[in-house]
């Protein structure tokens, strides 16, 4: 019986012995010879592949309840018109991006200036510069409002005038209005937006021409249908510079989307506005423009809705879904909307660089405009100079471009701490006792926005 165990032990030796020297020569050979491990399976790390299923399903559910919103290449879900995207499916499908992977952007706010360094635009710091203004608020009158220009008003302290900002990571090249036209040398900018976003343009062509007058400028408005109504303003402003053949342009659209009258035979109708449809002047123009900033928000308040008479439509009918009966909850609906449009359009457009601007900031303290608000502070960097987050703090702005080849123009933050920069109580058309703490004293704060904006140029 002993004799027979360890025949059976020493069997088991002599097998074991033998696998471990297959095993030896196995190894040796896999390291002298590289081909052999090229055909071997790849192994993907559980980070790499794990999705929660649940997760991905409502990310990709059809939004049934009050339409579809379907684009080239995806439809928006319910979620993501929320702004609310479930944070685990953003990391698997940031990992795997195929704009990362075809050298598109890595994070909304960053962009490469090297390779290895990152510029976030939006975050740094505010310096005074006594280089500055780009212009001349009392010569500018071509181009700027003059409700807009406080050199004109009673204001005395205008020191906000000379501070600009400097990003962290990288230098920004100073604005030059001769290098913007070489830049854009044949080429359409153009502001699609609210008030903010005209400003936006008034401040632009501002810089682009020193704030001088410019009788070479063509006013070429009417090759985008911007003719004026009898009493009332156009739609929209455009200018073009003869020398580069460089057009800049303005169009209005205070809540970014499509917004028609419901009868057109009544002088007094309502008016259809389609959360899930891009303006009419983008589905129509968008193939000659180059680049594109978009802009909304504060326009989405009852106030607005019922002197407006707009009624809110998804899907082509009256929408009924009470999840987009509060205004917030429709207006993120519809930035993911166009948003998403855009996106799926830059294929058809590859000219096209499109940009969101995220919100401008408010600051009326101890009340809103209409119960006594104000913002009465003068002095400069008061709140605050510098800033070191890494994200934008406009969370609808910086979840409806992720994973879009629409870039995020960032100025919530950087705005934030310039509350003296507003038009304030020097306002020429306000009444008694009402101060504009929403609008910018221009030259101001909008012209860091327009030097981020072509930092970012191609």
């Amino acid at each position: 019986m002993k004799g027979g165990g360890f025949k059976v032990k020493g069997r088991e030796l002599t097998f074991l012995l033998i696998v471990l020297v297959c095993i030896t020569i196995i190894m040796l050979a896999w390291e002298r010879t590289p081909l052999l491990s090229a055909s071997l399976p790849v192994i993907r790390t559980y980070s790499e592949i794990s999705l929660n299923l649940t997760d991905m399903k409502e990310k990709d559910k059809v939004f049934t309840e009050v339409g579809k919103y379907q684009t080239a290449d995806k439809t928006l879900s319910l979620r993501e018109a929320e702004g609310k995207p479930n944070q685990n499916v953003q990391r698997s499908l940031n990992i795997t991006s195929n704009k990362a992977a075809e050298g598109g952007q890595d994070d909304e706010n960053t962009e490469k200036v090297g390779d290895n360094q990152v510029c976030n635009y939006a975050k740094g710091k505010w310096v005074v510069d006594d280089s500055l203004p780009l212009y001349s608020g009392f010569e500018c009158k071509q181009w700027l409002a003059s409700g807009w220009a406080c050199r004109l008003m009673q204001r005395t302290d205008f020191s906000y005038e000379k501070i600009r900002w400097e990003p962290k990571d990288c230098k920004m090249k100073r604005f030059k209005g001769d290098e913007f036209l070489k830049r854009m040398h044949g080429k359409t900018l153009a502001f699609v937006g609210d008030s903010l976003g005209r400003q936006q343009f008034q401040s632009l062509m501002c810089m682009i021409t020193g704030g001088l007058e410019r009788n070479d400028v063509l006013d070429v408005g009417d090759e985008y249908g911007f003719t004026a109504p009898e009493n009332g303003r156009p739609s929209g402003w455009a200018y073009r510079f003869p020398t580069t053949n460089t057009t800049v342009l303005y169009y209005w659209s205070s809540c970014l989307c499509d917004v028609e009258p419901i009868n057109t035979e009544d002088p007094d109708t309502y008016y259809a506005m389609h959360l899930d449809r891009p303006p009419s002047f983008l589905r129509e123009n968008l193939h000659r423009i180059h680049v594109l900033v978009l802009n909304t928000g504060h326009h989405w308040n009852r106030g607005k809705l019922n002197a407006n008479r707009w009624v809110m439509y998804v899907g082509g009918v009256k929408n009924t879904n009470k999840r987009l009966i509060a205004m917030g909850d429709a207006k993120n609906f519809t930035i993911h909307s166009i948003v998403s449009w855009v996106d799926s359009q830059l294929p058809k457009n590859p000219q096209l660089q499109a940009f969101y601007r995220s919100l401008s900031p408010r600051h009326f303290f101890g009340g809103e405009w209409n119960t006594g608000g104000s913002c009465d502070n003068m002095t400069p960097m008061s709140i605050g100079k510098e800033l070191v987050e890494e994200e934008s703090s406009d969370y609808s702005a910086r979840s409806a471009v992720q994973g879009t080849g629409v870039k995020i123009l960032d100025i919530t933050s950087l705005s934030q701490l310039r509350d003296e920069g507003h038009i304030s109580k020097y306002s020429l058309t306000a009444a008694p006792g009402v101060q504009d703490c929403l609008h910018w004293c221009l030259p101001g704060v909008p012209d860091s926005w327009n030097e981020i904006l072509f930092a970012q140029i191609n």
